[in-house]
C-alpha cells in the first residue's frame, strides 16, 4: 500500500518528484551541452606547481612562535618570505 503525503508538508511551488520527472530528465552533458562541459571539466586536487613547498618541523621559542602567530593567517607564508629574503641579500 503506498504511503500517503502528509497534507501538513505539501508544497504546491514544489511538487514531489514523481518517475514521470526523472524519465523526462537530462544528464549535465545532454542539458549544458559537450562546449561547456569540456570547459568545467579540471583535475581533482590542488594545481601542481613548478616547486612546491616541503613541510618542515621546527622548535621555536614560545614568544617568538606567539609573535608570529598574533600577525594573522598567512604568517607561515610570511616567515618564508623573510627567510628568502635573508638569503638573497646574503644575510642568512
Amino acid at each position: 500500500m503506498p504511503k500517503r503525503p502528509n497534507p501538513e508538508k505539501i508544497d504546491a511551488e514544489s511538487p514531489e518528484l514523481d518517475d514521470a520527472f526523472f524519465a523526462r530528465a537530462k544528464s549535465a552533458d545532454q542539458a549544458l551541452g559537450p562546449a561547456f562541459m569540456l570547459k568545467a571539466k579540471r583535475a581533482p586536487g590542488r594545481p601542481k606547481v613548478d616547486e612546491p613547498k616541503e613541510p618542515v618541523s621546527i622548535r621555536l621559542r614560545p614568544d617568538v612562535l606567539n609573535h608570529l602567530r598574533s600577525t594573522g593567517a598567512g604568517w607561515q607564508t610570511r616567515v618564508d618570505d623573510a627567510l628568502a629574503k635573508l638569503i638573497a641579500e646574503g644575510r642568512l
